[in-house]
């Protein structure tokens, strides 16, 4: 039962921090106030092309182009949990039940830079090319309290297979007379019998996938052009979450774990990954009349995150050894007040104690726990043992665009983005749960000059993951999505603008239903809604010189 708590507490930390940006599933494609307030950029001719259009770059006058931008990200994350065993929380006896997540990143910094001389073009671009920021379930996760419900569950079990096996030693008449049972760890002191429990709990996840690129555009004719570049990143997470104070009815767990130590049964995960990866790019832009075309294709990142872990995880090798001593408590306390002679009683309650531990399915309940445990510790630690490198790629990404000006002043633009999320190695190939169709983007933009001064623009982006049932949980999850970005540009001077813009994020909400087997003849149904609020401000300035 334990185990399934440290599975739960470790691999729930990356819910805890995926992206709050758009893009796909660990790629982040809004690094330019441009994408913030007209979404689609990739046939766009600008400083902002160092990221969406590199081979259109070139096409900009010759000179220095510098982009310095600023965003700010805010995201909620729901997930509304509907499971029988939420009303034995004795603290919160309701079904169904919200977990709420903010995710806030104040300041998303991002850079792009350009030198264009003849027919080259030198860019540089440095932004968070995934992650984006931090997120904190203050009241931990659904999928804690499903496991806690469980493990309270089966702590009653345990303690009515070690009760019936007492009461038939010790009580004349039982088990052929019911009603003469005497409840001991099934009492109302102890476990009890009606799966009653409580426990804190809390989950703090960040992550940052910092990008740095380098590249060169050649313009080949003067309508069409080519690029090459690296981009390289460097990635940096923490995660840090418990699971704590577990109580099943009136009795500590770790009190049959380690009654020594207070913590013995709380599980408590931190751990700091980094790790390295380059991304090679190519990209190809075509002009004719006012039509504008372009593509680009970003292979996949090779990515393996290290570990540098301080996990505390309960033992229950002792067991045994540990619920005999309660027992040995209890049956010289009986044995005495029976009139027992104090040595005598502690002889006779060892005695009985281990003919209990001895029944075949007090044997079977306690074996079946550590085996399920032995087996199940490397999974627990899986993702965030320490030392341990993890696989986590970055996808390939293409992305195409096509840009048209009916007049000098309108400008429109269509774009399409795929990123092959399913061929993208994650811990445990997690990533072969998607659709091998990967995650599609469709966009479209318009931006009008209003004047010499002014440009106004708006944008929609439609995101639909390559989702399935088996891959939603909410220790990692996505919904599909449309986004709507407004923003204007306020031009100072011919070599320096202004931009400021707003995107907000309409998330779906998707449900699942699962079929939970807590005995033989006994189950449950476990339902989950998942959905997201997403929010990004965003400020830059261009320069030329």
């Amino acid at each position: 039962m334990v185990n399934k708590f440290k599975t739960v507490c470790l691999t729930a930390a990356i819910a805890s921090s995926s992206a709050t940006f758009a893009g796909g599933l660990l790629t982040n494609t809004n690094q330019h106030v441009a994408f913030n307030r007209m979404m689609s950029r990739e046939a766009s001719i600008g400083i902002d092309g160092v990221y969406y259009n590199p081979a259109g770059v070139v096409f900009m006058g010759e000179g220095n182009h510098l982009a310095i931008n600023w965003q700010l990200a805010y995201q909620t994350r729901t997930i509304k949990n509907d499971y029988p065993l939420f009303t034995n929380n004795v603290n919160n006896p309701t079904t169904p039940r919200d977990f709420k997540g903010k995710a806030f990143a104040p300041v998303i910094p991002s850079f792009q830079y350009a030198y264009n001389k003849g027919r080259w073009s030198l860019q540089g671009n440095f932004a968070l090319t995934g992650g984006g920021g931090k997120c904190t379930f203050d009241n931990g996760l659904g999928s804690f309290e499903k496991i806690v419900g469980e493990t309270a569950m089966g702590a009653i079990g345990l303690a009515k297979s070690i009760d019936h096996a007492a009461n038939t030693i010790l009580v004349p008449g039982y088990p052929q007379d019911p009603t003469k049972f005497k409840p001991m760890f099934t009492s109302d002191k102890a476990f009890g019998s009606k799966g009653a429990y409580s426990f804190n709990s809390y989950m703090h996840g960040r992550q940052y996938y910092f990008g740095l690129s380098a590249g060169a555009a050649y313009k080949v004719s003067d309508n069409f052009s080519v690029y090459a570049g690296l981009r390289g990143i460097y990635a940096t997470c923490n995660y840090y979450g418990y699971v704590e104070d577990i109580k099943v009815g009136n009795m500590p767990l770790y009190q049959v774990l380690d009654p020594s130590k207070e913590n013995s049964a709380n599980i408590e995960l931190s751990c700091d990954q980094t790790g390295i990866g380059f991304t090679p790019m190519l990209a190809v832009d075509y002009k004719t009349g006012r039509w504008n075309f372009s593509a680009k294709y970003e292979f996949k990142t090779r990515m393996r995150l290290k570990n540098k872990s301080v996990n505390k995880l309960p033992s229950i090798g002792n067991l045994d050894d540990n619920l005999k001593n309660q027992m040995n408590k209890l049956f010289t306390g009986t044995f005495m007040a029976a009139g027992m002679p104090q040595e005598q009683a502690m002889i006779k309650a060892e005695q009985t104690s281990n003919k209990v531990l001895e029944d075949p399915t007090v044997v079977a309940t306690t074996a079946g726990l550590k085996q399920q445990f032995d087996s199940k510790i490397n999974e627990a630690l899986g993702e965030y043992a320490d030392g341990k490198k993890i696989a986590g790629d970055i996808p390939s990404l293409l992305t195409v665009g096509v840009g048209y000006s009916p007049i000098d002043e309108l400008h429109i633009n269509v774009g399409f983005h795929w990123f092959d999320d399913y061929n993208a190695t994650s811990h445990n190939n997690r990533n072969k749960l998607l659709k091998k169709r990967g995650t599609l983007e469709f966009n479209a933009g318009v931006e009008y000059d209003v004047n010499k001064k002014i440009t106004v623009s708006t944008g929609w982006q439609n995101t639909n993951y390559g989702l399935t049932d088996k891959y939603m949980d909410d220790k990692s999850f996505v919904v599909g999505s449309n986004s709507v970005g407004v923003g204007g540009v306020y031009h100072i001077t011919k070599k320096l603008d202004f931009t400021v813009a707003y995107f907000h994020t309409f998330y779906n909400t998707v449900k699942t239903s699962e079929t939970v087997t807590l005995a033989p003849g006994m189950s449950n149904t476990y339902n989950s809604e998942y959905t997201r609020n997403n929010n990004a401000f965003a400020a830059g300035v261009n320069i030329t010189f």
